[in-house]
């Protein structure tokens, strides 16, 4: 007889659940699809604005020449770049539940009793980020300027305090075998440091051409932001080393966590 893991109990799987089961997924699969719903929207829509919407899209009140446009404008300023951008960040959104749910139980399960704060900090940092990103993409700049920025600076802090806070759990705080997680570790690290660094040179940018109008410089600001937004993928991707050995299985209606 096989089991299946939920929380911290073990519930026994019979042979005719296993002859149910329509569908197992390994949850590292679903990690990636997760992650890579916005990435490859987020690729097209940038794609296809330089391609399709190059003048518009890169142009700023200084009138200067820029090559690339900014994040806000490649995702909700034209069509059908926006309609892609908002699919796929509704999807992943869907899916994100999935995985709040996954570090809800593993935390509860593992993380050390001293340290439960920090792991409801982590919560719900992880959900106002995901909300945050769900109303930046529908409620885009040039609808709703107020709304989009305020949505955006919150996805930004709340996003970089979920990386520190989870980082730091998962290093410290855990009562697993040491060097078990080190592969996550290193790349939540990694995520986490060029995540900042973007931040802080888009800054630079953003600061540099509102003050100078110097050509391409709002270019480099808008690639700053593609780092911002890359590395955040890809510290969420890390997901997929986390629960490597955690399969989903569709039994019916039923969703369990083997």
């Amino acid at each position: 007889m096989s089991k299946i893991r939920l929380g911290s109990e073990y519930i026994p799987l019979t042979e005719d659940d296993m002859s149910k089961a329509r569908l197992i997924v390994p949850f590292s699969r679903v990690a990636w699809f997760t992650v890579f719903l916005p990435f490859l929207a987020f690729v097209f829509c940038v794609a296809w604005s330089v391609f399709y919407n190059f003048e518009h899209s890169t142009s700023t009140h200084c009138q200067v020449y820029n090559f690339l446009p900014s994040v806000s404008a490649a995702i909700g300023h034209y069509r059908p770049q926006k309609d892609v951008w908002k699919t796929a960040i509704a999807l992943q959104a869907l899916l994100r539940t999935l995985v709040f749910t996954l570090y809800y139980r593993y935390y509860k399960e593992h993380v050390y009793k001293w340290a439960e704060h920090l792991s409801n900090i982590a919560l719900i940092m992880y959900a106002i980020e995901n909300t945050s990103l769900v109303t930046l993409s529908f409620w885009t700049s040039n609808e709703n300027y107020a709304f989009h920025r305020m949505s955006f600076i919150t996805f930004l802090i709340t996003s970089f305090i979920y990386m520190f806070v989870a980082y730091y759990i998962m290093k410290n705080c855990l009562n697993i075998a040491k060097g078990s997680n080190d592969a996550s570790l290193k790349w939540k690290r990694r995520s986490m440091m060029l995540n900042v660094i973007c931040i802080v040179i888009a800054c630079y940018f953003f600061y540099r051409h509102n003050k100078y109008c110097e050509p391409l410089v709002y270019s480099m600001f808008a690639l700053s932001e593609y780092g911002v937004v890359l590395s955040n993928m890809g510290y969420h991707l890390t997901a997929a080393l986390d629960f490597a050995t955690t399969r989903l299985m569709i039994s019916g209606n039923k969703l369990r966590i083997i």
